[in-house]
């Protein structure tokens, strides 16, 4: 595994504590706040303000306007939905809002500088198109599309524009993402081994309408003829986290699922497994289900030193008995995590609370809401289109990772191993 820091780990276990805690996390601790006192009010945003529009205005929709109002010199401009009851539905967090039926519409208007695609997945690849070419600049959720053909061609519109385009994948814009990469890097996993992501969450997915158009339109997921499947719909963001932390993308995938708990005329399976082929014979193991709620979203790194252990907005590490003492551990909070006694809690603030003479081993932990992550996730775009730079989630990680996420779901249709070629993640 590459390490660009440029620290190697006999040098990081010799860094005194104090230097090493603030090297660590520096870099995160401001990056923590904005969630943290997401629900105190609406935030004070440096430089000019970015106006925006909103197209598709469901559940994802008014999440990342509810985070619009929040994030400060971000005027929602303009609210877009092809249904009526939706767009009146959203105008109530943005009542100021122009509101429109027709994206078409939205690109038109000189008083939009950014656009938020949320509309279901299969069709996003005309309206990103559009808005790329109108001069805006585009936040596209994950995945980028239902089909690769449909990922590429938006990814590479995204790349090449002049405008910023970041990809949904929100746990590289949380400050734990990149935290525990920096951990990982400076190696003290030692040696990556094996991966393990899952998502658990018992829900139907099947919504309830007045006609049978609209019914199939709302029930989209719910169709191979135009759902990723599980794995493409909740998990592409946490592909996303095992391709950075692994420095490489899946080289082949197999997978099957069945249609276990909810037998309504569906032809897209609510319960699912994968296993992804990585380079150095690491592997990954998926399992997702909407059958049950049981521990929820976890993603778990092991290695032969330690293995650090996600889920929602907190990490722990956890070490072998056989590993060497890290000196910056003293500081650290201690939890058991499952059935080790000895969890080091991984906090995006430490360096903050040493500053201000307080151990971060007895300090409350943050929790990060999804309120909260959203609203991190929209900052850092605002940010990067102020400032002129490269979003922290781009063109290349949301494709590559979309990539990785419709494949998985190719192998389960097809209960089979397929093969990734390595130029299919080109763009």
């Amino acid at each position: 595994m590459s390490n660009e820091s440029g620290m190697d780990r006999r040098h990081f276990l010799k860094v005194g504590a104090g230097a090493l805690v603030a090297a660590m996390y520096a870099a995160q601790e401001l990056r923590a706040e904005p969630a943290a006192t997401a629900a105190a009010g609406t935030l004070a945003a440096a430089g000019p303000p970015v106006n925006c529009a909103v197209i598709g205005l469901n559940v994802q929709g008014r999440a990342l306007l509810a985070a619009l109002a929040k994030a400060g010199n971000s005027p929602v401009t303009a609210i877009c939905d092809s249904y009526a009851a939706v767009n009146a539905r959203a105008q109530q967090i943005a009542p100021k809002a122009a509101v429109l039926d027709d994206y078409r519409k939205v690109l038109e208007r000189s008083d939009v500088d950014a656009v938020f695609i949320a509309t279901p997945t299969h069709l996003h690849r005309q309206i990103a198109l559009d808005a790329i070419q109108a001069g805006k600049h585009v936040y596209c959720e994950v995945p980028l599309a239902h089909t690769i053909d449909d990922a590429k061609a938006i990814a590479q519109a995204g790349k090449g524009s002049s405008k910023v385009f970041q990809s949904g994948v929100i746990l590289r814009t949380q400050p734990l993402g990149p935290h525990v990469r920096k951990f990982i890097e400076t190696g003290v996993l030692a040696d990556l081994t094996s991966m393990r992501l899952q998502w658990h969450k018992k829900t139907s997915w099947r919504r309830a309408a007045g006609s049978p158009d609209r019914e199939k339109a709302l029930n989209w997921r719910l169709s191979k003829e135009t759902s990723p499947g599980l794995v493409g719909e909740c998990s592409v963001g946490q592909i996303d986290v095992a391709n950075w932390y692994a420095g490489g993308v899946p080289t082949a995938v197999s997978g099957f699922g069945g249609i276990l708990a909810w037998p309504d005329g569906r032809d897209v399976p609510d319960t699912v497994q994968c296993l992804f082929e990585y380079p150095k014979g690491i592997h990954l193991s998926y399992d997702g289900t909407l059958a049950s709620s049981f521990d929820g979203a976890t993603e778990l790194f092991m290695g032969t030193d330690a293995s650090i252990f996600m889920t929602d907005a907190r990490a722990w590490m956890v070490k072998e008995a056989d590993s060497k003492a890290l000196g910056w551990e003293v500081y650290a909070k201690k939890e058991q995590v499952n059935q080790e006694s000895g969890g080091i809690a991984l906090r995006a603030d430490a360096s903050k609370q040493l500053a201000a003479g307080l151990l971060p081993s007895e300090q409350k932990l943050i929790v990060f809401d999804e309120a909260g992550a959203q609203l991190n996730a929209v900052q850092s775009f605002l940010t990067a289109i102020r400032s002129k730079q490269k979003p922290s989630a781009g063109a290349v990680e949301g494709y590559q990772a979309t990539v990785a996420a419709l494949k998985a779901n190719e192998a389960i249709n097809t209960a089979s191993r397929i093969v990734i070629p390595k130029e299919l993640y080109d763009l």
